[in-house]
């Protein structure tokens, strides 16, 4: 775990590209862009990074946050970065893409939820 805290600050970098990625996509995804994709991967990117703000704040008193920062944050880029390729380059990122990025985020919200069955330790 002690690894995991030393990436702390990737988690804050992450929240606050997404959050711009967010707010980027859901415009052009207005502008004409495909609504569908772009609006999608907006979403996500905005339903998400609030979400990596407050487990990088909750660290000290959160065991599992730093973790489940990192497995949310990883799904959504490959969720988002699949539906955004689509658009802009006509082809996944990968073979199941998406659906590996979604499984990551769900990963993700189990972490957190697992996070409440356990204390964090006190020095």
């Amino acid at each position: 775990m002690e690894r995991l805290a030393k990436l702390r600050p990737l988690i804050l970098f992450v929240s606050g590209l997404m959050g711009l990625a967010g707010v980027a996509l859901a415009a052009a995804a207005s502008h004409g862009g495909d609504a569908h994709l772009l609006g999608s991967a907006s979403t996500m990117c905005l339903a998400h990074a609030p979400v990596l703000l407050a487990l990088f704040i909750a660290h000290g008193s959160f065991r599992a946050a730093t973790l489940a920062g990192l497995v949310l944050g990883l799904g959504t880029i490959i969720f988002a970065g699949d539906l955004v390729s689509r658009h802009f380059l006509g082809d996944r990122l990968f073979p199941f893409a998406a659906p590996a990025g979604g499984m990551l985020m769900m990963l993700g919200w189990l972490a957190v939820a697992a996070g409440a069955l356990f204390t964090h330790r006190r020095a």
